[in-house]
Formats: structure tokens, sequence, C-alpha cells
């Protein structure tokens, strides 16, 4: 799994066509996640895991020392297959690494489950939906990453 973390002030998503606000929050997490052919049910929680503890907020002397439980921040989360983009060969982007639709979003439920399951407060965007998706980028901080890396 690819995920790109953006610590946020606020952030939503709106559906285009009809111009719906669909979900929104206030401070915390902006995150991206993109679902590869050879991710689990494991990598989804051992990765909602560690997003959701990830110290990239600011403790009261200014370092980066709390995590999203800590600060009692939000979480959004928007289905994003176009991380696994190969760019490597030609000019149009191939994406045969990203999984399947029906498993990808399966495994983008676990990893919403287990954000719930945590404690922490969670909103999605529109799974296979075109998306406006807004955010104040607070720092900015932005994380990425690649389970594949680890």
């Amino acid at each position: 799994m690819r995920v790109c973390i953006q610590r946020v002030r606020q952030a939503s998503v709106t559906l285009p066509v009809t111009n719906n606000l669909i979900s929104e929050i206030g401070i915390g997490l902006l995150v991206l996640l993109g679902v590869g052919t050879e991710d689990s049910e494991d990598v989804a929680k051992e990765l909602a895991k560690k997003c959701t503890e990830l110290r990239i907020f600011e403790d009261d002397t200014g370092k980066m020392n709390r995590s999203l439980i800590d600060v009692g921040g939000s979480m959004l989360v928007v289905s994003q297959f176009t991380l696994y983009a190969d760019c490597r060969k030609g000019r149009r982007p191939s994406f045969t690494g990203a999984a399947t639709p029906d498993n990808a979003n399966r495994l983008y439920q676990v990893f919403v489950e287990t954000i719930k399951n945590l404690g922490v407060s969670v909103v999605t965007g529109a799974f296979r939906n075109e998306m406006y998706v807004e955010l104040i980028n607070d720092g900015p901080v932005t994380i990425w990453i690649d389970t594949a890396q680890r």
C-alpha cells in the first residue's frame, strides 16, 4: 500500500457533478491511499495503525512529537489508485501495479475500519468516483509511506 499523508487544518471532498460536499474534517490528516496487487488485510491494518500513531503534530515546545490520537484529530481517507502510476516508459502512466477495484475497495474498507477501531474519527471520499479534494495543509507537512519499502 502507498499513502500520501498531509497534516491539515481542514480538508473536504465534494462530488463535482452534484457539487455535494460528502466529507470534511478539521484538524487532522488527509490520507490518499493506494492499494497494490500484493497488498493484504494485515498490511492494511498495520498501515492504518502507523498512520494514526505517526508523531507529526507539534507538542508544546514546537517539536513534532504528538500523534493524531494525541491531538484528538480526524482523518479523511481518499482512495487514490494513481499512487501506483508507473511513468518509467513513455508519457502515459501505467497502473498495472494497482489492485483490481474489488480488492482495492475491500482493503480500503479494512483500512478505514481499523482507523475507527483505534478510536479515531474517520470519514472517506467516494470510492471510484471523481472528486474534488480541498485542503489547507498545515506546516506544510506531507509524508509518503510505501509498505513495500519496509
